[in-house]
């Protein structure tokens, strides 16, 4: 769960970033934003205005669906109903993920953008705009996942610690472990594989440029 930022033209949404959010509530029919991580967002919309050179403001916010379809429930869309009311160009959008194709036996990834009217949603025209290049923006979004999940379980143990009963601590502290494996293999581990990949093919690159260049070199000196 996060929130969109980026700027709008002519009544067009361009998100160019995003801001991944601490859940205040793990429960699935919940995706409460507090109002301190609203402020925080706008202050890094302003920094990225000042890096990027265009205005940035938040603009959405993102949430998914796990098992289920991207259809925005009720709660959704009374969300975005309310964020509308502060902005009538905020969109939402939701990720179905870990949904597997009943035929093919496939996983299945949907993405939907909506708004709320009336008390139903709208779904909104989406275009993924693909960039040959990850930013340093996009990175660091990246590699911030993890650290947010290690320090949602520590948060969520911060009541458990100091426990009188020695047995509840052990279990406590078991359940924290094999928490933090699973984001350790699920998530960042996938990552370092990715990254690795994404340093091996720059290297390519990097040697093909080197190699043009020299040939353009020679033919010059030719």
């Amino acid at each position: 769960m996060g929130l969109l930022v980026g700027d709008c033209v002519e009544g067009i949404a361009n998100i160019s970033a995003v801001m991944i959010l601490h859940r205040l509530d793990k429960k699935k029919d919940r995706v409460e934003i507090s109002p301190e991580q609203v402020l925080k967002a706008a202050a890094e919309a302003e920094r990225l205005t000042i890096e990027l050179k265009r205005p940035m403001r938040v603009l959405g916010w993102y949430h998914s669906h796990p098992h289920i379809t991207v259809c925005p429930s009720h709660v959704d869309i009374r969300t975005q109903a309310n964020y509308q009311t502060l902005d009538r160009n905020f969109v939402g959008l939701i990720f179905s993920v870990f949904s597997e194709n009943k035929d093919s036996k496939e996983q299945e990834i949907s993405l939907i953008c909506f708004q709320s009217h009336d008390g139903d949603s709208v779904e909104i025209q989406l275009e993924i705009v693909y960039t040959p290049e990850l930013t340093d923006i996009c990175l660091k979004t990246m590699t911030d996942i993890p650290k947010i999940l290690v320090q949602e379980e520590e948060d969520a143990t911060k009541a458990c610690r100091n426990h009188p009963d020695i047995l509840a601590t052990i279990h406590n502290n078991a359940v924290k472990t094999r928490a933090l494996l699973h984001i350790t293999d699920i998530i960042t581990r996938p990552l370092v594989v990715t990254f690795e990949k994404r340093i091996a093919l720059n290297k390519l690159r990097v040697a093909h440029l080197r190699k043009q260049i020299l040939e353009l070199q020679q033919l010059c000196k030719s």
